[in-house]
């Protein structure tokens, strides 16, 4: 696994890893939500279970756990983006104080995305249309929310914020495939904030790339949160050394169910819910101490969340699995100052 240093990151990250002030009501808040897709059978498979947890000015908190743990569908229902047969079962999800749920796709498409919460996309490559110039993607993105034909206006706008983020405007007149994958990568950051959100959620923006270029996206990421470009923002990875710096709080994520959530220090170096142990225990890391290592695999898979559960979504897989584990449904208490949903974590 790629691992990044702290070196050329850290200082641009330091001030993010509190909130900048606190506010009567969250910049963005996710209430108790559960998520599920309907089958054509009419089966109910439960991807995202009781998710909770609020944002202020400034804060950036990570996501972490396996592929399938339900990471994209959370993104999709914080957006408030639910595309059948992704359905919203129960809970709520607020942008300074506005609810983004029970609204209609197109509506939501129009006043939601790109101007109250934005999304940086996995595969820049995926996202962009090869036969059209980034000058024209991004004339797209602003002419489908405002009211303006002018080009000229827009890509004076366009050239203002390649200019904030150091990148030549020349790239606006070049096609995806003429650009490298670090430019492609910060072409569609620039496209995605263009309308300034005040959420933005990192879908692993920098998985495809190597280590050099995610050290300079990810500096770029930041300097337009301090710039106020943007007022908060979720950077989710399965990669849960690399949210050391980037993140202030992070949250690990099994089976549809956040199991732990607390800041960066505690998840990473004092771990208290079993899986998010393994999950450590399972990575290889450049940390002090632990370079030695050998990452340790996590036997069996997790469940299969069409069938009703009763106890810890972790117990078939758990090295400290106790009987009441299967019978009893595990929520999140307060342990050693941070939220772990395990009855036995001390």
């Amino acid at each position: 696994m790629p691992t990044i240093e702290s070196n050329n990151i850290q200082s641009t990250t330091s001030e993010q890893k509190s909130p900048q002030t606190k506010n009567s009501v969250p910049i963005f808040e996710v209430k108790n939500l559960h998520l599920h897709y309907l089958t054509r059978f009419g089966e109910k498979i439960h991807a995202v279970s009781d998710v909770s947890f609020s944002m202020d000015q400034g804060e950036v908190l990570g996501i972490a756990g396996e592929s399938g743990c339900g990471k994209s569908t959370l993104v999709n229902g914080c957006m408030g983006l639910f595309i059948p047969p992704l359905k919203p079962t129960s809970g709520d999800v607020l942008v300074s104080g506005e609810s983004l749920m029970n609204r209609e796709p197109d509506e939501v498409r129009r006043n939601v995305l790109g101007r109250k919460v934005a999304m940086i996309p996995q595969g820049a490559f995926n996202s962009l249309n090869p036969t059209r110039k980034i000058k024209d993607l991004a004339a797209d993105m602003i002419e489908s929310h405002e009211n303006t034909k002018d080009k000229k206006e827009i890509y004076s706008r366009l050239r203002e914020r390649f200019r904030i983020i150091g990148m030549d405007e020349s790239i606006l007149n070049s096609y995806p495939i003429q650009i490298t994958a670090g430019m492609r990568q910060r072409s569609v950051i620039a496209i995605s904030t263009l309308l300034n959100p005040k959420m933005v959620i990192a879908d692993e923006p920098t998985s495809a790339l190597d280590v050099t270029t995610q050290k300079s996206v990810i500096k770029m990421i930041f300097e337009l949160l301090d710039k106020g470009v943007f007022s908060t923002m979720i950077f989710i990875t399965h990669e849960l050394p690399l949210l050391r710096h980037v993140a202030g709080r992070i949250a690990v994520m099994y089976a549809g169910e956040f199991v732990e959530l607390g800041t960066t220090d505690q998840v990473i170096f004092d771990p208290r819910h079993p899986y998010t142990k393994a999950l450590m225990g399972s990575m290889l890391s450049a940390e002090p101490g632990q370079r030695q290592r050998k990452p340790i695999a996590i036997e069996g898979a997790p469940p299969n969340l069409a069938k009703p559960i009763e106890g810890c979504r972790f117990a078939d897989r758990c090295p400290v699995v106790k009987p009441e584990c299967k019978k009893n449904k595990q929520v999140m208490r307060i342990v050693a100052d941070r939220q772990v949903r395990c009855q036995y974590a001390s």
